[in-house]
């Protein structure tokens, strides 16, 4: 049987700055969670009032994939229960690639680099919707990046590489051994 890799992220409804700092993640609130499960070959889409559904199909996972998932998303989630998500079996893919080049790459660096697509919003743009009430549009980006770090990881593991572009633009490659 095929494992249910989880890819996920999500989007809070405060920045750092209105919690106090980095240091208070989890008071940040999550605004919208999305996951894709291999097993069920499906996005679903969480509100505030669906985390403990969210947090249940984490668990459930053979193997949860995100982008930065272990200092932010699962610290974001440890506002509401006091299940320790680090506990699951994860790939951050960032956390690997920055043990691997001794520096941190954004999502967006790797995407554009390997397959010539941008990120269509950033976070703080996520905190501005939901502050407005747009709802749809959070859900759209982040399943947008959902399906990025889905492919990313994809790729990852058939090319054994991913490319990205460094603070000066230049496009450099970097090995990873990942598995499904």
């Amino acid at each position: 049987m095929a494992k249910n890799i989880v890819y996920f992220d999500l989007e809070t409804q405060k920045s750092a700055d209105e919690v106090g700092g980095w240091n208070n993640i989890s008071k940040m609130g999550l605004s919208v969670g999305v996951t894709y499960s291999t097993a069920r070959n499906e996005y679903r889409i969480y509100g505030e009032k669906q985390v403990g559904e969210l947090i249940t199909d984490l668990q459930r996972a053979d193997l949860v994939v995100g982008f930065n998932v272990l200092r932010f998303d699962y610290e974001v989630l440890h506002g509401y229960t006091p299940f320790d998500m680090s506990q699951l079996p994860t790939l951050d893919m960032m956390v690997d690639l920055a043990n691997t080049l001794q520096h941190r790459l954004s999502l967006d660096s790797i995407a554009t680099a390997t397959f010539g697509v941008e990120k269509t919003a950033e976070g703080l743009q996520a905190i501005q919707w939901f502050k407005e009430g747009k709802m749809l549009e959070i859900a759209e980006y982040c399943c947008y990046d959902v399906k990025l770090t889905k492919l990313v990881h994809e790729h990852g593991v058939h090319q054994r590489q991913l490319h990205y572009h460094n603070r000066f633009g230049k496009k450099l490659t970097v090995p990873v051994k990942w598995e499904i």
